[in-house]
């Protein structure tokens, strides 16, 4: 058997079998098989996330094989894409076609499946996460049956439960996503102290298309990073100084590749509450923790969003992430800037290190038991989750 690793190696597992079909007419065969054997199947992605999502020692399932794009709509900016592709594999295909991303993440190895159903968002207070392209997808449900279904036709009630769902709906193969036309943008990177990031930090957030800070504990300096198109946005700062400059298409310029591996907790908080949640964090980690974090401390912000159980639901946002080195010890580094988290009203995100269980989850989310109740009518037999969705997350 085959033990399974994720990007930064902190989760390591042995499933009963790793299963990558070429199509999706194999793939229903594969499944028609596991449903005959009342077994279970979790859907991997490119491995990028640290929490438990895809833990099973029953099947795991890649979509690597599903790479298409097609049934391109540039008058309504729509293209169904297929579930194995990554960011920066599924944006430079679109881009051949006109169209874009509205927004990445801070890396493009994800799939973008993966980067939806655990809510991935990146970084501008006008831009709502990734998984807000999801207008449509082709999935395989409970009962063994591919079907398609859209917003237009299944309601947005299904929809903002499907979008942010951590694959426990279905096996989705393909999805419909609304797009923008190509653009350009321009990435501005300055390197200030961390008094005057959080002194000018509305007009960063407001006056920007994307902005985020990276803060470096070890000698109090702060990254900006500032991606406008071009002639838009700030163009000056006089209480900082530009170290990087790069233009291009959207999808080559918001990413940044990442050589470095490393362990993640990331919180979502209230907009309001996200300055002195920081300054919070600066303080712990100044008194204590500074002489071992090699890696800063990343500021973004989203947009609200409606989706049931997305991190953004219902107010704008600000997340507030800790990496750790891959291999490098962070469970007392997380778990006490945690805390902090929770003493805000924190969400966690999906994919990264938390330690959250049902019974505090569940008070973090209006819909939750809306949720539950879709969730539980698409899958009744309980194919698609795992034990820990099932005991930790849903608590069933």
């Amino acid at each position: 058997m085959n033990t399974w690793s994720n990007w930064s190696g902190s989760l390591k597992f042995t499933p009963g079998k790793i299963i990558e079909p070429a199509s999706e007419q194999e793939l229903l065969e594969v499944v028609e098989t596991i449903l005959k054997n009342n077994q279970k199947i979790r859907v991997l992605g490119a491995g990028h996330s640290s929490s438990p999502l895809v833990v099973t020692d029953e099947n795991l399932l890649s979509l690597k094989h599903l790479r298409s794009v097609d049934n391109i709509d540039k008058e309504n900016s729509t293209a169904w894409i297929g579930a194995g592709l990554t960011v920066k594999e599924g944006g430079s295909r679109l881009l051949d076609y006109g169209l874009s991303f509205h927004n990445t993440g801070d890396v493009d190895i994800q799939y973008i499946s993966g980067a939806i159903s655990t809510g991935t968002h990146g970084s501008g207070i006008k831009l709502k996460n990734l998984s807000s392209m999801l207008v449509g997808c082709r999935m395989i449900c409970s009962d063994g049956q591919i079907k398609e279904f859209t917003e237009d036709q299944h309601g947005k009630e299904f929809f903002d439960a499907l979008r942010v769902s951590l694959g426990s709906f279905g096996i989705m193969t393909k999805m419909k996503l609304k797009l923008l036309p190509a653009f350009k943008l321009v990435r501005k990177e300055w390197c200030t102290h961390i008094e005057d990031c959080l002194e000018h930090l509305v007009d960063l957030i407001n006056e920007n298309r994307n902005f985020d800070f990276y803060w470096y504990p070890r000698n109090d300096l702060a990254k900006l990073r500032i991606l406008n198109e071009p002639g838009k946005g700030l163009q000056k700062l006089a209480y900082a100084k530009c170290v990087e400059e790069k233009s291009g298409w959207a999808i080559d310029v918001l990413p940044k590749q990442r050589d470095l591996k490393f362990d993640e907790i990331e919180y979502a908080l209230p907009l309001a509450a996200g300055p002195e949640c920081f300054k919070e964090i600066r303080k712990i980690i100044k008194a204590k923790f500074r002489k071992i974090v090699a890696w800063r401390v990343l500021y973004r912000t989203i947009e609200a969003d409606d989706f049931y159980i997305s991190p953004c639901f219902g107010r704008d946002t600000v997340t507030i992430s800790l990496h750790q080195n891959a291999g490098a010890p962070f469970e007392e580094y997380f778990r006490t800037i945690e805390s902090v988290f929770r003493n805000f009203d924190g969400r966690p995100h999906w994919g990264k290190k938390h330690t959250l269980k049902s019974e505090e989850i569940s008070q973090l989310y209006p819909r939750w038991k809306d949720f539950l109740k879709i969730r539980e009518k698409m899958d009744p037999r309980r194919i698609f989750i795992n034990n820990y969705l099932k005991k930790q997350i849903f608590d069933l």
